[in-house]
């Protein structure tokens, strides 16, 4: 499947627009955006350093998030007015992906909770995960007809891009906007300073890397299947999970190079016809070698004649929005015939054979290979190239409902000990949420083969609300934990299920409403009835407790079901036939009852009676 971007909006510490995402001209090094940031300074970092986006004209109260998120909005819509000014008559998907999306309100709301204060109606709606994602769907001016934010941690918008491709594959939509976003905040700042992953100057693979430095911005896609490539074509996408570690990567970059290579496959491109690399480049040990040996396993001897652009290096690490802002700086390097270079001092590493460069030089490269990697082992590939061949939908596969499981209200990693992959030590510390999405996972093992052809995704509409009140009030009275911040990642259920079970498929979390539940299942179906996976691990798991109460409370939405579920959809085997447009038709039901399908609560209520009542 290929598809076209017709057009796309975009800001980050570059600038907007174009400069958002310019990779810079022949001849000339890199720029970068990274400087002193004030703001951390005051929050009491370390490492005070960011590229942040400036001159963001933000009102009393208002968040940074959806702030940034409606820049790249207005841009986009701009552009698809001229590009395409029939665009709201074209059944219209929305895909977005985020790391920390409503944090900064979700900062205000805690203090305001610690300071006796009540929260109001709006300032609740905003801070949940989903909160900036109803001010982009009102924005179209037109009723999507399916929206999904996928939370993958740093891989998000790159997960967010390849359902893009799902769903036009299948049809599901005619033209799909696609991206991510994210605001630099002191929590998620802190937390990546306390893990010891942060640094002043960001160097990708060279020797003398020391760390991340943070970026912020948001960025959004308009793709389409007809072959009109203004800004250039996605190719082909793939995913998988390394099923190691929840925030280091698997060593080997075996996971990441499972990903490359079914994005390879799924654009029908070989490997020679790579000559560009638009690497996830950190600037972190871990990260750059094992995508230093990804790239060599997929391009093997051949390595060496590529280039490699880090472009965090200069925009900093923008979590949700970085793949799809390096993913359209790689579009405009091939439109330009330019061979990136990366910013960052000193030699380069010896474990990367390919090559990065210090000044940008002309390239005859036809295609890009774009990569991402996340916390929970998550790990994206895209195929880029500057044109697109005409595309047709794909014929659907009949999905079937294999098995429902019973649901799990309470559990603890200790109740998992000698049923699971996972070393004992760490079942002792894993999070509430993670232990009931695992233990639901456990009920469902012997009706899937945990294996690369089958997706583990969670929905959850507060997901780790509960667990980031903890990080933040300890954060505030003593400062931030290393061991607590990886579990504020809301994808790092779904990972530990993949290293629980050894499933190196792919896995995500979705929630871009309080009906979350409904969203993962449909976005289950249409991986599954597209031919990307065999089987789908579905898991509606919520952890509710004071904060997440006190938030729906305010925001006026009905309470969601605590605990866990999973249910197994499937290609073939026993079970019996789902119907897409009945689960259509119940998320459609669920979002007009603020997540709640009828008398079901949202979560696992609503995504039981769901599924049981499509067969």
């Amino acid at each position: 499947m290929t598809a076209s971007v017709v057009a796309f909006g975009a800001v980050s510490a570059l600038g907007r627009g174009e400069a958002a995402t310019s990779p810079g001209r022949v001849g000339a090094p890199p720029t970068c955006a990274v400087c002193h940031d004030s703001d951390l300074a005051a929050a009491g970092l370390v490492k005070p350093f960011a590229a942040r986006v400036r001159g963001v004209a933000l009102a009393p109260g208002a968040d940074r998030a959806a702030a940034l998120l409606a820049l790249a909005a207005a841009d986009l819509l701009e552009r698809l007015e001229l590009a395409m000014p029939d665009f709201r008559s074209r059944r219209i998907g929305v895909a977005l992906g985020t790391s920390g999306g409503g944090m900064p309100s979700f900062e205000q709301a805690i203090a305001r909770l610690d300071a006796g204060q009540p929260l109001d109606r709006e300032l609740a709606r905003r801070c949940p995960y989903f909160g900036p994602v109803g001010a982009l769907v009102s924005r179209l001016g037109a009723h999507p007809e399916v929206t999904t934010q996928l939370l993958a941690a740093c891989a998000s918008s790159t997960f967010a891009i390849g359902q893009a491709l799902i769903w036009l594959g299948t049809g599901a939509a005619d033209l799909v906007i696609a991206g991510g976003y994210d605001a630099i905040s002191p929590f998620i700042a802190s937390g990546f300073e306390c893990l010891g992953a942060t640094s002043a100057a960001p160097a990708p693979f060279r020797a003398a890397r020391a760390g991340l430095a943070l970026g912020e911005g948001a960025a959004l896609l308009a793709l389409v299947r007809d072959p009109r490539a203004t800004h250039g074509a996605v190719l082909g996408f793939g995913a998988s999970s390394d099923a190691h570690h929840v925030t280091a990567p698997d060593r080997t970059g075996s996971g990441l190079a499972s990903a490359a290579r079914l994005a390879l496959d799924d654009a029908k491109t070989a490997a020679s016809e790579i000559g560009l690399v638009s690497a996830h480049g950190t600037g972190t040990s871990y990260n750059d070698a094992a995508e230093a040996r990804a790239i060599d396993a997929v391009f093997g001897e051949t390595a060496g004649r590529l280039v490699v652009h880090a472009f965090k290096g200069s925009l900093g690490h923008a979590l949700g929005a970085g793949g799809a802002l390096e993913t359209l700086g790689a579009l405009s390097a091939l439109k330009q015939g330019l061979a990136p270079a990366t910013a960052g001092d000193g030699e380069v590493e010896p474990f990367l054979r390919a090559r990065l460069l210090e000044v940008s030089e002309p390239s005859a490269a036809g295609a890009c290979l774009k990569l991402s990697s996340a916390f929970g082992g998550a790990n994206a590939a895209l195929v880029l190239g500057a044109d697109a061949a005409p595309a047709a939908p794909v014929a659907s596969r009949e999905v079937r409902l294999a098995f429902c499981g019973e649901p799990v209200l309470q559990a603890t990693g200790a109740d998992l000990a000698g049923r699971v992959l996972t070393d004992p030590v760490k079942l002792g510390r894993m999070d509430a949420l993670s232990a009931m999405a695992v233990t639901a996972a456990v009920a469902a093992r012997a009706h899937a083969a945990w294996n690369e052809r089958t997706l583990v995704v969670v929905g959850s509409a507060a997901a780790t609300l509960e667990i980031d009140a903890d990080f933040e009030r300890r954060r505030k009275r003593r400062g931030p934990e290393p061991r607590r911040f990886p579990a504020t990642s809301p994808n790092l259920c779904a990972g530990e299920c993949t290293i629980a079970l050894g499933s190196r498929g792919p896995s995500f979390s979705v929630g871009a409403s309080p009906a979350a539940a409904l969203e993962a299942a449909v976005v289950a179906y249409d991986w599954i009835a597209s031919g990307r996976v065999d089987a789908a691990i579905v898991i509606a798991a919520e952890h509710v407790g004071d904060t997440v109460r006190a938030v729906w409370t305010a925001a006026e939405w009905p309470l969601p079901a605590q605990g866990a579920v999973a249910v197994v959809l499937s290609l073939a085997g026993p079970g019996a036939p789902l119907y897409r447009a009945r689960l259509v038709a119940d998320l459609s039901a669920a979002l007009a009852g603020a997540g709640a399908l009828g008398a079901e609560a949202p979560g696992w209520p609503s995504l039981l009676a769901a599924v049981r009542q499509t067969i």
